[in-house]
């Protein structure tokens, strides 16, 4: 069932199908994956007990019920910490859409979800894509991201050793299998292919300076240099896809030339995220933005909230 995933553009479901069910859970997952999508995505943090969980933060209050279920183990910043949980406590955990630090919903035009959604384990969630291929009749990829990996061994846990094992255990070992690692962290990344020898496609995560994902500057692996740099190392790059134009005074969407860059050093780009209801600057549609990605600058592939709306529009 690893044949036949398409070459571009690549349709990566983000979180699973977040933009109709709350992230990161299985019933995203299969959502995505009857959507038609072509990668599903992963974000993996380790538990208290060393447990790898499929989770987009470090953190448990924005997307679970953490607060309530275990009023005071917060720390001094307020925020709730996947390491600060055994596997057996997070299990017990609801999962909801996602929600700023106020109790809003950041879209809220997006369904809240039930008490039927939980977290799950990396392992889990692989056995589960790998039925589902056995039922749907269809090839899915997976797309892992070592989360905070510096933040990790801080913690007392390397979590990158342990990532990978999980995937060889799944069978994703050689370069040809339909799997993408992803990470912000660009020494941890040449720290994968040289010091753990894998052969997996590796993708740098390109996002912004302030964020503080990790300690790489994103602005200089942007430049011509920066991308020569990645390509001894990875296969692509994620960029934030206001990385890809530039907005001029009249509003006119200019483009910022980062394709065509990576493509000149053989790197495939696949941006991030695609979402119909929270769109960048400048587009006044989701349609918009597809053209201008996928028909003007060629990327290689998307992260989407929509994988639906994705695919109909690369298809169209």
């Amino acid at each position: 069932m690893r044949m036949g995933l398409p070459i571009r553009p690549v349709i990566i479901a983000h979180r699973g199908a977040s933009g109709y069910l709350p992230e990161h859970t299985l019933q995203a997952k299969a959502l995505a994956y009857t959507m038609g999508a072509d990668y599903l995505e992963q974000d993996v943090v380790a538990t208290q007990d060393d447990q790898l969980v499929v989770l987009h933060d470090i953190h448990l209050d924005r997307v679970t019920d953490v607060a309530e279920r275990f009023p005071g183990r917060d720390r001094l910043d307020g925020r709730f910490y996947v390491r600060d949980f055994s596997l057996h406590e997070i299990r017990s955990l609801r999962v909801h859409e996602r929600m700023n630090a106020d109790g809003s919903p950041v879209y809220p035009g997006r369904p809240p979800g039930t008490e039927e959604y939980r977290v799950h384990t990396f392992s889990e969630e692989l056995t589960f894509i790998a039925e589902l291929q056995v039922t749907g009749g269809r090839p899915v990829g997976i797309y892992p991201e070592i989360k905070s990996p510096a933040w990790h061994k801080e913690e007392g846990f390397d979590i990158t050793p342990s990532f990978l094992n999980v995937l060889s255990e799944h069978g994703y070992v050689a370069h040809t299998d339909p799997v993408y690692v992803q990470c912000f962290d660009d020494q941890e990344l040449v720290r994968v292919r040289e010091v753990h020898n894998c052969s997996l496609k590796l993708i740098q995560l390109i996002g912004d300076n302030e964020w503080g994902e990790a300690d790489t500057d994103y602005d200089q692996l942007c430049s011509s240099r920066g991308l020569k740099r990645l390509a001894k190392t990875v296969d692509g790059i994620g960029p934030w896809i206001n990385h890809l134009y530039r907005l001029r005074s009249d509003r006119q969407i200019e483009d910022s030339g980062l394709v065509a860059r990576a493509h000149e050093q053989g790197l495939a780009v696949h941006p991030f995220t695609f979402r119909s209801d929270d769109l960048p600057p400048g587009f006044g549609s989701f349609a918009e933005l597809m053209r201008f990605a996928v028909d003007k600058l060629s990327i290689d592939g998307l992260f989407t909230d929509f994988p639906d709306l994705a695919r109909a529009q690369a298809n169209s």
